[in-house]
C-alpha cells in the first residue's frame, strides 16, 4: 500500500465487509482480460460465501483460475471545500472453492440471507425456500489470503455536530 498513513488494522476492514451489502470481486479470463462482478458475500471466520447459479461466466472462470480479488467500500465521499475525497476500503485476496458439503451451503446461506433479509428469516420461510431451491444454487466460499484496509477520514473539524 502506497499511502500507508491511511492503512488501517484488520479489524477495520472486517467492519468494513461485515456492514457491505456487497463487494466486487475480479477475476481474470482466459485470455487473461480482466472480469469484475459484484457479489453479495457474508464472512463467516476466514471464509467469505456468495450464493450463484450453478453455471455461467463467473463460474467458469473460478474453475479454470480460483483466485480473485475483491473491493468493499464502507463510505465514499466527496469534499464539497475540496478536491479530496473521504473514504473507507477494504480489500481481500484469495481464492474461491466451490462448496459441496450440504451443511457447509446452508450454514453459509442462511448467514447470507441473515444478512441481506434479516426480517424475512423466520425458520417456516428460509426453510421452504432451501427445499425449492438448494439443489439449483451454487455457493462458493473464498479463503482470505489478503486483507486490507483503507481510510481517509473526514477531519473533526469538518464533522458538524449539532447542540442537544
Amino acid at each position: 500500500m502506497r499511502r500507508t498513513d491511511r492503512q488501517r488494522d484488520a479489524g477495520f476492514a472486517l467492519e468494513i465487509i461485515d456492514r457491505c451489502a456487497y463487494g466486487v470481486a475480479a477475476m481474470t479470463a482466459a485470455d487473461g482480460a480482466p472480469y469484475c462482478i459484484p457479489l453479495s458475500l457474508v464472512r463467516l471466520g476466514k471464509f467469505l460465501y456468495f450464493h450463484c447459479a450453478m453455471e455461467g461466466t463467473k463460474v467458469d472462470l473460478l474453475r479454470r483460475d480460483p483466485r480473485v480479488c475483491i473491493s468493499f467500500v464502507g463510505a465514499n465521499q466527496a469534499a464539497q471545500d475540496d478536491f479530496t475525497t473521504y473514504f473507507q476500503s477494504a480489500c481481500v485476496e484469495g481464492e474461491a472453492a466451490e462448496v459441496l458439503d450440504r451443511e457447509e451451503k446452508l450454514r453459509a446461506l442462511r448467514a447470507l440471507c441473515e444478512k441481506l433479509t434479516p426480517a424475512h428469516m423466520t425458520e417456516d420461510n428460509f426453510d421452504r425456500a432451501m427445499e425449492r431451491s438448494l439443489a439449483r444454487t451454487g455457493v462458493w466460499k473464498i479463503r482470505i489470503r489478503s486483507l486490507t484496509g483503507k481510510e481517509k477520514p473526514r477531519p473533526l473539524s469538518l464533522i458538524h455536530i449539532s447542540e442537544p
